[in-house]
């Protein structure tokens, strides 16, 4: 019977899978509280459908009562799950940029707590939301079966790069379709169990076998599931699936009563159930693929470049850039915009993606500098060492890093996850032409702007900023704010159309006069050359004498390799390209790496 209804709907062209965004964006990478557990959230379920001021709608003020009242937990981690999921709903850039600005107007924080009262959430996506963050739940018997302990699987021949990608990408779970997947398999019922009515449930909070589901409450699987009746051409919310064509029948939906028996409704949910047509497994096996000759020495393995944006519907955009080895890597696309990167794998290269962005996850990234656009929602910085972050994005997270700097402007606390060392935070310091024009698209505006209060999650819960700089432990030393002195702007080395012309809302005046007092070493060493009056071949060893120190400094440095790999690229007849040539390239924006340039045709992501 299963079988037989599986083939009828493959026939039909009928699937529904998770949504990615969720689970990528929205389950922190820490195992949850114990308050989030199904226990607790059952109980929340029936508090809030049974007091005023709770549902359909869930507003800060009652949230914050909950969570802190009845589930005990810091309030700034409460407003932490609450901002999160709003961050992920599909408000306007128009909404966004209103909502910034009510916020930068108060000056306390009861005028704060008044703002952020008037903030509300679905109530019913909103318990979904808390109840997958168990996806990053710690197993132990997971946490057991580690890939080093010898095996027959570890001992095998090499892998293909097709295998060792897929591999790569599921340890990561907030980025693997198959653990999204897995999870909602494994929980259906658990799932559906908390849209189900008080009036329904038995006294330890379980639904009753016969019970229903009111077709209001099944709307809010749309936060988790979506799926299309012709084969992934049109995108449709889960519950338009349900109540129409072949589903309808056997989801057992009732017109007259607007609402699905809870048995059947889950039988048919978990025999239409598939993998996401548009996550990592499909873009890694069928979407398009680029890839970078390697130029420089010792390079051994070729950078790639997976996307899915030719076919995928907005919010599962995906591009992928895999193992990009000392190169620069330069992009502004329209094909960039609204997508979610993940920069996995790379080392010792400096990496520009100059357009606004939906989200961007670096993950095991080495060595490297990384300049984004702006980003709706979320930069997460994941296992990486060495890495320097700027960007302007709606919230940056960092977890199980050492040695990574941020130059960063936004609107939420940054989020420092368990497993940080010397992480430190600057205030954002560089621009480029369009930068503005993309911000007004992101909703991301220049205040609030609180780069300088990060939020530290330990394994016990929250860390307080005593205790994060005063207690001696590797989980809590873990960042520190930019001395003014140690503090330059960053120049974004090339062309483009644009009216910004200096960093969005300027720097802070401590860091602001640190940089005019750099300004002035440098006007006060050029008077000091100007006055010293040396003939003309002085001047000649004393340039020479600059031009090595300066070499010697960019060696040490890395500079070197950055200057080198934007030398104007040479094409195959070896003509080397004049000054108006070489702006002609940067302005069309391609991709220019180890000072070869990669035409439109090769570079469009």
């Amino acid at each position: 019977m299963i079988a037989n209804f599986s083939s009828e709907m493959e026939e039909e062209g009928i699937s529904i899978w998770p949504r990615m965004e969720p689970f990528m964006l929205g389950a922190l990478q820490v195992s949850p509280s114990s308050k989030l557990s199904l226990h607790y959230l059952r109980k929340m379920a029936m508090y809030v459908r049974t007091r005023d001021g709770c549902f359909p709608v869930l507003g800060w003020s009652m949230w914050r009562h909950i969570a802190c009242g009845k589930l005990q937990l810091p309030e700034d981690l409460a407003w932490l799950y609450f901002e999160t999921f709003d961050l992920l709903v599909g408000h306007s850039p128009e909404k966004r940029l209103e909502w910034a600005e009510s916020l930068s107007q108060c000056s306390s924080k009861s005028e704060l707590d008044q703002q952020r009262n008037k903030l509300s959430v679905d109530t019913l996506q909103f318990i979904l939301f808390l109840f997958i963050q168990q996806l990053n739940r710690v197993s132990l018997r997971s946490s057991l079966m580690v890939e080093e302990w010898p095996s027959h699987r570890t001992r095998s021949p090499s892998p293909s790069p097709s295998d060792r990608e897929s591999k790569t990408s599921s340890q990561n779970k907030n980025w693997d379709d198959l653990a999204h997947l897995s999870f909602v398999n494994n929980h259906l019922a658990e799932i559906l169990e908390l849209l189900v009515e008080p009036s329904q449930l038995t006294r330890a909070g379980q639904a009753q076998r016969d019970c229903q589901i009111s077709l209001e409450a099944v709307r809010s699987l749309s936060l988790l599931l979506e799926g299309s009746s012709n084969q992934g051409k049109t995108i449709q919310p889960v519950y338009r699936l349900l109540t129409k064509g072949p589903l309808q029948n056997e989801a057992g939906y009732s017109t007259k009563s607007r609402s699905f028996p809870l048995q059947k409704l889950l039988l048919c949910l978990q025999q239409t159930l598939t993998l996401n047509p548009f996550g990592m497994t499909g873009c890694l096996h069928s979407g398009k693929k680029l890839a970078w000759a390697q130029q420089v020495e010792g390079a051994m393995k070729r950078a790639k470049i997976a996307r899915n944006t030719h076919t995928a519907p907005p919010g599962s955009k995906i591009v992928l850039m895999s193992q990009v080895l000392k190169q620069t890597l330069a992009k502004t696309s329209e094909k960039l915009t609204g997508t979610n990167i993940k920069i996995h794998r790379c080392a010792e290269s400096f990496i520009y993606l100059l357009s606004p962005l939906r989200s961007v996850t670096v993950d095991k990234c080495r060595d490297c500098t990384i300049v984004l656009g702006p980003v709706e929602t979320i930069v997460h910085v994941h296992s990486c060492q060495n890495v320097k972050i700027v960007c302007v994005a709606g919230r940056v997270v960092f977890g199980a890093s050492s040695h990574c700097t941020a130059f960063i402007l936004t609107p939420t606390r940054p989020v420092l996850l368990p497993g940080n060392t010397d992480i430190t935070f600057g205030p954002f310091h560089t621009f480029y032409p369009s930068l503005e024009d993309h911000m007004a698209s992101a909703g991301l505006a220049v205040v609030p702007n609180v780069w300088d209060q990060p939020l530290v999650l330990g394994t016990e819960g929250l860390l307080n900023a005593s205790q994060c700089n005063t207690l001696v432990s590797l989980e809590t030393v873990c960042y520190r704010l930019i001395p003014p002195a140690e503090f330059h702007t960053l120049v974004v080395p090339y062309e483009m159309e644009g009216d910004t012309c200096e960093i969005p809302g300027g720097l802070p005046p401590l860091y602001q006069e640190a940089v005019e007092e750099k300004k002035k070493r440098i006007k006060d060493w050029q008077k000091t050359a100007a006055d010293a009056k040396l003939n003309k071949e002085q001047r000649r060893q004393f340039q020479a004498l600059v031009e090595i120190k300066f070499h010697e400094w960019l060696l040490e440095t890395g500079h070197r390799q950055e200057l080198d790999s934007l030398i104007p690229p040479i094409f195959t007849t070896q003509k080397t390209l004049n000054s108006q040539e070489i702006n002609s390239v940067k302005a069309n924006g391609n991709i220019i790496t180890n000072g070869k340039a990669e035409g439109q045709s090769t570079a469009a992501c």
